[in-house]
This record gives C-alpha cells, structure tokens and sequence, in this order.
C-alpha cells in the first residue's frame, strides 16, 4: 500500500501503477491540483502545512479502513505538503478492482475522508499579495492533555 505525505512533486502514474493488480480490471485516479481560483478571488498559490509524521499516520489509516471497507480493493494516496503553484497535484488518490464502480466509489469515500478528516491546513496566496489560511480539520486532543 503506497501512502506517503510529501514535500515533492506527485509522480500520478507512481501511484496509479502501486495499486495494479492482474485480477483487477479497474484503476481509477484522482488528481486534487491547485486552481486559480477560489470564493471568486485569483490564488497565485497555496501552502499546505501539516505535522508530516501525525498527517502520514492518519492517511495510512483512511486508506486501511477504506480497503477493510471494500475487500479486494487496493488503494493509494500522496498528499503534499509545502507551497504548491496552481496547476500542481496537491493529491493523489488510487485505486484498482475487479469493475469499475468498486474502484470508483473506493476512490471518492476515501478523497471525502481525506478532507474530513486529516490534519492538513492550507494557505492561500491571492494573486493581489492577500493571505488567508483556510478552514480546516482539528484533531482531536484527547481528554487526558486538555
């Protein structure tokens, strides 16, 4: 299972390829990139911040519980971290099955968990010099640290 989080560029037939199996007939990819805009403002680039140790252990999770979810579905991801200019892959996700539509449906839960739930902040960079840091998920402390 390829899941890693990373400061450099996103190879997509890397992932695609780490999920190929000779019994699946299905290899679906996502591309999550950076777009020029966002809220009807140009973004010249974006930052993603994440503690990487904690980020890559929660994305080895998502990726485990999807493939516990749906047996005989094999599944990647990479997130990356850093500054990211629009056009680049923030993300990639993948994953292979007998048909189609298990490979389709293990692909979406899985990017709608990743925005769910791992700990990654993004920083938007106007193309007018303004930042703003994005909403975003918090772990959970858990109640012995409080």
């Amino acid at each position: 299972m390829l899941v890693r989080m990373t400061r450099d560029a996103i190879d997509p037939a890397a992932v695609l390829a780490s999920v190929g199996a000779p019994e699946h007939g299905a290899e679906v990819l996502f591309l999550g990139v950076v777009r020029d805009h966002n809220e009807g403002r140009a973004v010249a680039s974006i930052q993603y911040e994440a503690y990487e140790a904690m980020a890559e252990s929660v994305l080895a999770t998502l990726v485990a519980e999807a493939e516990t979810r749906r047996p005989g579905v094999r599944i990647a991801a990479v997130h990356r971290v850093g500054k990211l200019r629009v056009g680049e892959v923030s993300l990639a996700v993948a994953a292979s099955s007998a048909h189609r539509p298990e490979a389709f449906d293990a692909a979406r839960e899985l990017v709608e968990e990743i925005k769910r739930r791992l700990p990654v902040w993004k920083e938007e960079q106007y193309a007018d010099g303004e930042r703003r840091w994005l909403d975003g998920h918090t772990p959970p402390v858990p109640e012995a640290a409080r």
